[in-house]
């Protein structure tokens, strides 16, 4: 009698076990369903819940001397605002850590790294990058000192190289310093060359240091 008692349990847990088995395939053939059936239906792509996305927030720029009015994902870095959203790939995504000064671009005059800078911090800013030095075939006074005395090898740091020249000779003006080779070295020191085209950048620094004789350089070729 005891054995039938356990024959009888074992078949009602296997009768159990089946059953659950059974509501599972179900569960997973009315959620595999639901999702089929949102895809033909038109639930909301990936793109349209991104624009709808709390992260992404109003802005207005301007930059190289146009404005933007934009919608950005407030995590978005300014480098990545220029090159990936606005095209403007003359600055360069070197380390991405603010170490190597190829990203570099001027924020109100003065000289950043854009991959350190969120877009938003940004946000009624007035920016300069390599393409907005020059006006029309009008290079701008370091572009042209840079061609002349080969200030640059394989070129990708050079856009963050003028930038941040730009930059730096607008603070030695206001601060009135003494430009020597070894000052220019020290303050162009974020900006790092792996072709080690350091001696024409210096160069090139100078002949425009010495033309301004310590005047304000010009953000741009429009200023």
């Amino acid at each position: 009698m005891g054995s039938s008692r356990r024959q009888g349990e074992a078949q009602g847990e296997r009768l159990m076990s089946d059953q659950r088995r059974e509501l599972n395939r179900r569960d997973f053939v009315k959620t595999a369903g639901a999702i089929t059936g949102a895809a033909v239906i038109g639930v909301p792509a990936a793109s349209e819940a991104k624009n709808s996305s709390p992260h992404r927030v109003s802005m207005n720029i301007r930059i190289n001397g146009k404005p933007h009015s934009l919608v950005v994902d407030a995590r978005l870095t300014l480098l990545d605002l220029l090159r990936e959203t606005l095209g403007l790939t003359g600055t360069k995504k070197g380390c991405d850590h603010g170490q190597c000064g190829a990203c570099t671009v001027l924020v109100n005059g003065r000289r950043i790294n854009s991959c350190l800078s969120l877009a938003l911090s940004n946000d009624g800013h007035t920016i300069t990058t390599i393409e907005g030095l020059a006006e029309g075939d009008q290079l701008h006074p370091l572009q042209s000192a840079f061609i002349e005395c080969d200030g640059f090898q394989c070129g990708y740091c050079t856009p963050g190289q003028i930038c941040s020249a730009v930059g730096m000779l607008r603070e030695a003006a206001v601060e009135r310093a003494e430009l020597t080779d070894d000052e220019i070295r020290e303050r162009m020191s974020g900006n790092i060359c792996r072709c080690g085209a350091y001696p024409g950048i210096v160069e090139a620094i100078q002949t425009v240091y010495h033309q301004s004789q310590g005047n304000d350089i010009p953000a741009s070729g429009r200023d």
